[in-house]
C-alpha cells in the first residue's frame, strides 16, 4: 500500500444472528487482507441493546481504524461484499444481521451522494457507535474531543456494555476509556 496516498477510515462493526464475534473478527480478517486496506486499530467489543426495530437479539458492535488508498465509494462496496460474504441479508431497516460494516468517519473527507455520506448521519446519536470510536480516536485530537462531548452530553448510553476486548494481531487493541 502506498502511505502516500492512502487514508484513515473509521467504520463501525455489528453483528447480532449466529457467532456474533466469529463474524466481527473474519470481517476484520477479510478487510485487513484485501490488498488496498490494513486495520490499524480496533476498538473492545460491546453488547448493545438493539435501535430502531427492537424485538431483535442483543448486538456486538465495535469499531476498526483502516488505512486505505481506496476512494470513498470503493469502500463502500468492498464492505457490502464483505457483508455478502458473511450472508448479510438487507430484508428489513434495522433488522437482523450477521454482519453489518458502516463507514462512519473519514478523516479530512466529507461525502455527500445519494449511495453515500461521511461522517455516518446518524453517528452523533449512537452511543453504540460513538463509544467504540472513542477507544481508537485518540490519535486524532479534534475527532476524539467531539467524540467525548458528545458522550458527556448524551441522555443515557444506549444499553451499551462492555464485552470482550478484540485481540487482533498487528492493531492496537484499546479497552474503554
Amino acid at each position: 500500500m502506498n502511505i502516500m496516498t492512502a487514508s484513515d477510515v473509521y467504520i463501525g462493526m455489528g453483528s447480532n444472528i449466529g457467532d456474533r464475534l466469529a463474524y466481527l473478527k473474519h470481517a476484520l480478517a477479510d478487510i485487513h487482507n484485501h490488498a488496498h486496506c490494513e486495520v490499524i486499530r480496533c476498538s473492545a467489543v460491546y453488547e448493545t441493546a438493539p435501535v430502531g426495530y427492537v424485538d431483535q437479539p442483543a448486538f456486538l458492535n465495535m469499531a476498526a481504524l483502516l488505512r486505505t488508498e481506496l476512494r470513498p465509494v470503493e469502500l463502500l462496496h468492498m464492505l457490502m461484499a464483505v457483508e455478502r460474504k458473511h450472508s448479510r441479508v438487507r430484508h428489513e431497516r434495522w433488522g437482523p444481521r450477521t454482519l453489518d460494516l458502516d463507514i462512519l468517519y473519514w478523516s479530512g473527507e466529507e461525502v455527500s451522494t445519494r449511495e453515500l455520506i461521511i461522517p455516518h448521519p446518524r453517528m452523533a446519536e449512537r452511543a453504540f457507535v460513538l463509544i467504540p470510536l472513542l477507544d481508537i480516536a485518540d490519535h486524532e485530537p479534534s475527532f476524539y474531543a467531539w467524540l467525548r462531548k458528545r458522550i458527556e452530553t448524551m441522555d443515557d448510553e444506549g444499553g451499551v456494555e462492555l464485552w470482550t476486548h478484540m485481540h487482533w494481531p498487528g492493531a492496537s487493541v484499546h479497552s474503554a476509556n
